[in-house]
């Protein structure tokens, strides 16, 4: 990738924060053994959101959850049910009634699992290994929320105070990874008790350990399932190869059609809110010297293939894109039916960028399937109301510069900005509490969230328990001057 100009606002330079960050950062790795020992704990509860019949275990990790809040010193904290699975509310109110109040959003539920592709350790081993914990949730996102715990308890031993520098409140759902099903309902059915003057989103991603980033966005999210029909039973191939439609060739034909050779996505409409990024936004990514060597080891990838005209930064950050996550047709297990199969159904997920409206891309979809399927094919087209906008956080908010100042101290590197390629629910946090959100994560791209051996730096927690810690103290002088 061509090297970019210098950023011509550069990040603050870090405030000094009330607790030396030697004692602090003394005070994060006294609590060490105790945080990864909970972590492990609670990674071994298999709270699956995705299995109707592990309800039961989404419940139990919701409780032991409570259980970390109520040891860390939390006054309140309270389980919030659903018409499916629970989320966990939990308030410490800072000594100075005046100081800012902190609302973090994650969740406890987890992705599933594929049994064959955990070759390192059990999906719910919880297990401690060279620096890594290990099993499903270790990275997204229990380790992301007991870096926050970790951060309180280092911060109360770092300063002897007997509550936050800032009021702490956190919103914990048991359904992010089946869509946030009922998160609207929590936002709009407690909207007195989430009343915050910052949401932190505690979901996303590192660039890496030693490349200080902060995150100023994610991307919005469409999902959607393309089924199609060419016969009404799956039909012996010998009989009428060549005279039926085979679903399977028509839904390839149709998928193959979804980018251009420019890898450009082929929906109207898609890139009419889209905006180039400037040459301001492509100097402040974080990846800007980023190869595509060190992108293929981080990631497992083979190549970087992707739209032309764009680096590997650019597409993941700044562009959206258009995935299939999963094709299934036939039975592949029993080659030897030798059938022309029914159906064959295809998963899409849509990423999306400022200023693209989630209901307007998929309307789009919508019209682009019916205009694509061939004669003698039906088709239904499944589009969830589980979708996401895009968000990007007012970079001059003083609570985002006080991040940045944070995420800066005690580092030889400027602080870049980057965003996050992923979905989150921030839009929908941002319009029905209206207040910015901020994001701070401890993921790691080699952290294989949604994939076989997940596992989570100690390092990337410890890093982010400190600074988590110098933003709370940073953060009431930010916003005094806002």
């Amino acid at each position: 990738m061509t090297a970019l100009p210098p950023p011509p606002d550069p990040a603050p330079s870090p405030a000094a924060p009330p607790v030396p960050p030697g004692a602090l950062r003394a005070a994060v790795r006294r609590e060490t053994d105790s945080v990864l020992a909970d972590l492990a704990e609670w990674v071994r509860v298999p709270s699956l959101s995705c299995l109707p019949d592990h309800a039961v275990e989404v419940t139990r990790s919701a409780r032991l959850l409570q259980c970390f809040f109520r040891g860390a010193g939390f006054p309140v904290v309270e389980e919030w049910p659903t018409e499916g699975l629970p989320a966990v509310y939990a308030r410490w109110p800072a000594a100075d009634p005046d100081a800012p109040t902190v609302l973090v959003y994650s969740h406890h539920d987890v992705n599933a699992v594929i049994e064959e592709d955990w070759r390192e350790t059990a999906p719910f081993a919880g297990v401690l290994r060279e620096g890594r914990l290990h099993g499903r949730g270790a990275s997204d996102a229990k380790g992301q929320v007991m870096c926050h715990l970790w951060a309180l308890r280092a911060w109360l031993a770092a300063t002897g105070d007997s509550a936050p520098p800032v009021t702490l409140k956190f919103l914990v759902e048991g359904e992010e990874e089946i869509g946030s099903v009922h998160l609207g309902e929590l936002l709009e059915r407690h909207a007195d008790a989430l009343r915050a003057d910052v949401v932190m989103v505690s979901d996303t991603m590192l660039w890496s350990l030693d490349r200080p980033a902060v995150c100023a966005g994610v991307r919005g999210s469409v999902s959607a399932t393309l089924t199609v029909r060419g016969t009404r039973a799956d039909v012996h191939n010998g009989a009428v190869a060549g005279a039926v439609g085979n679903p399977l060739t028509e839904l390839c034909r149709v998928l193959g059609s979804l980018h251009d050779g420019n890898g450009r996505v082929t929906l109207g409409g898609f890139y009419d809110r889209v905006e180039s990024p400037t040459d301001h936004e492509r100097a402040r990514l974080a990846g800007a010297d980023l190869d595509e060597r060190e992108w293929t080891r981080r990631t497992g990838a083979l190549g970087a293939p992707g739209e032309a005209g764009y680096g590997i930064t650019e597409r993941v950050w700044l562009r959206p894109a258009v995935e299939v996550t999963s094709l299934s047709g036939g039975h592949p297990r029993l080659p030897g039916l030798g059938v022309v199969p029914a159906t064959a159904t295809a998963g899409l997920v849509l990423r999306l960028v400022p200023d693209q409206r989630a209901d307007e891309v998929a309307e789009g979809l919508r019209e682009w399937v019916a205009a694509r399927i061939g004669p003698g094919f039906t088709y239904e087209l499944d589009l969830p109301g589980t979708r996401s906008d895009p968000y990007t956080t007012p970079a001059g908010h003083p609570a985002f510069r006080a991040l940045e100042q944070a995420v800066g101290a005690g580092r030889d590197r400027p602080v870049a900005r980057m965003r996050n390629g992923g979905a989150a629910p921030a839009a929908q946090l941002a319009r029905a509490l209206g207040a910015p959100v901020l994001f701070y994560g401890t993921g790691l791209l080699e952290d294989r969230w949604h994939s076989g051996d997940e596992r989570v730096e100690v390092e990337a927690l410890a890093q982010g328990a400190q600074t988590l810690a110098t933003w709370w103290s940073l953060l009431p002088d930010a916003l005094a001057g806002d």
